[in-house]
């Protein structure tokens, strides 16, 4: 089967059957990712409610041709507008930045980056700016991390073209897509599988690792962020992970976590 994509600098080729099942889908109008964006449409929030103009749209994939899909859609009806792309997280930060959209559609994964620390920083910075993300597989960790980060949904790329609509919509009058008790379920078999034994530093993503690691260093959030060139509230949201995902409530014991972990096989 042939692929379609760019594996240069990284970068995953698409699978060609991964397209035709991505665009066959958002011609059609019903729903079958990880969250209900039809819950939003019977609460009343699936039409458009934005005033003063469109919903300013951003869309962030790695492949250009799954971007050109989407805003194709989305600029097929007058009242969605996509005034920016990007294909790294590092250009979806910067584009948010300069273009301050109302809704951001972001891949999970942009080749070896990733699309949920772009939405941590993203929101973060834009608290306005609502993010809805995308993925071609469901994933526990991804879903629970994107909440985390401050997402306000979570879709399979086979989720059909009604229902992306109705979701970038209801995000952007406020809603939030993400089902409760579908959260909590996820992160309860991470729990009690992957981290049965309890290591649960691998719940942290590498980047919540090096936040940890500076943690346990004794730098503050301030000293954090200018280290790693992070806003100090995005600092703040990470540590504030970092203590849940340990089930610590101090940073002295979240180091003293990692001390432990890291000096003893069990």
């Amino acid at each position: 089967m042939p692929h379609v994509g760019d594996t240069s600098k990284g970068r995953p080729a698409l699978d060609s059957r991964v397209l035709w099942t991505f665009f066959r889908a958002i011609a059609a109008p019903t729903l079958t990712g990880v969250m209900s964006a039809k819950r939003a449409t019977r609460d009343g929030m699936g039409q458009p409610v934005k005033e003063g103009g469109p919903i300013r749209v951003m869309i962030v994939d790695d492949h250009e041709v799954v971007r050109q899909g989407i805003k194709a859609l989305l600029e097929s009806k007058g009242d969605m507008s996509v005034i920016a792309e990007a294909g790294t997280a590092a250009g979806s930060i910067e584009e948010a930045l300069r273009t301050r959209p109302d809704v951001i559609v972001m891949d999970v994964r942009l080749g070896v980056d990733s699309g949920i620390e772009a939405t941590r920083e993203i929101r973060s910075r834009l608290p306005d700016t609502h993010v809805l993300m995308l993925t071609s597989f469901a994933d526990d960790e991804a879903l629970v991390a994107a909440k985390l980060a401050g997402a306000s949904g979570y879709l399979l790329k086979e989720v059909r073209g009604g229902d992306i609509l109705h979701s970038i919509r209801a995000v952007a009058a406020g809603a939030n897509l993400f089902d409760a008790q579908e959260a909590d379920a996820a992160a309860r078999r991470m729990r009690d599988g992957k981290h049965l034994l309890g290591d649960r530093l691998g719940l942290l993503s590498p980047q919540e690792e090096r936040i940890l690691e500076r943690v346990a260093q004794g730098m503050t959030n301030a000293e954090i962020a200018e280290d790693m060139d992070l806003a100090e509230k995005t600092v703040k949201h990470y540590v504030s992970n970092v203590l849940m995902k340990l089930a610590v409530g101090r940073r002295a014991q979240a180091a003293a976590y990692l001390a432990r972990h890291s000096t003893n096989d069990g």
